[in-house]
């Protein structure tokens, strides 16, 4: 069975631009035109990947976004932003919001293909084995269940949240720099951007570590990054 990837795009010239080279590389090509539509697509096909235009008609790419992220069957598939929306604070947006990457219009096949492979193969290498839990004082992270939990208690963490905590426990007393997670995080030298690194922490920190300031976990690097003891 192929690799099956869902395009939401309201621009039709763009979709067929899409289908053909996707289906060229040997992909499997759905695609809807309308947000509402691409949602219940991907609910009814599990594509290994959606490729999502920001700018819809009737719900926002963001909005579709959250409503995948917010899904139990859906909120683990790779989501690739497509937008002629190119400010900093839009793809700041869009990443905190869970997207995968994030490439502007008009955009270049060639990298369009090569940021496709490199998510995915990024999901495949993440796959956990069945003894990766991984834990620091009261937090518990099961890679299976894709859970975590703290006392006991699940913690509601987005996808890069839950990434990010991933992979500074399993980095645990090394510092990481903004720069290293930004890359594994989102797989690609994001460079001048690693403020949305500092975002991610910040709302992480809100849900990991007690309002008290008493008990806390991730710590900061000053002028580097971050670590977990």
């Amino acid at each position: 069975m192929g690799t099956k990837i869902l395009v939401i795009d309201d621009e039709e010239h763009i979709v067929e631009l899409l289908q053909f080279n996707l289906e060229t590389s040997d992909y499997i090509v759905d695609y809807s035109y309308d947000g509402f539509d691409g949602f219940l697509k991907a609910k009814e096909n599990k594509p290994d990947l959606i490729l999502l235009d920001w700018m819809l008609p009737n719900i926002s790419g963001i909005d579709v976004l959250k409503k995948i992220r917010g899904d139990k069957d859906l909120k683990n598939i790779p989501v690739i932003m497509l937008t002629a929306k190119n400010m900093e604070s839009d793809k700041v947006e869009g990443l905190v919001g869970g997207a995968d990457d994030y490439i502007t219009k008009p955009f270049s096949i060639k990298e369009l293909l090569a940021r496709i492979s490199s998510v995915l193969r990024r999901y495949n290498m993440n796959s956990p084995r069945e003894e990766e839990i991984l834990t620091v004082k009261d937090i518990k992270l099961d890679l299976i269940k894709h859970e975590a939990t703290r006392n006991g208690e699940k913690l509601d963490l987005t996808l890069k949240e839950f990434d990010l905590l991933k992979i500074l426990l399993q980095n645990k007393g090394k510092v990481l720099s903004r720069n290293f997670l930004l890359d594994k995080i989102w797989g690609y030298e994001f460079y001048g951007e690693t403020r949305t690194v500092d975002v991610h922490i910040r709302y992480l920190r809100k849900k990991i570590e007690s309002p008290d300031g008493n008990e806390k976990y991730i710590e900061t690097i000053r002028g580097i990054g971050y670590k977990i003891e």
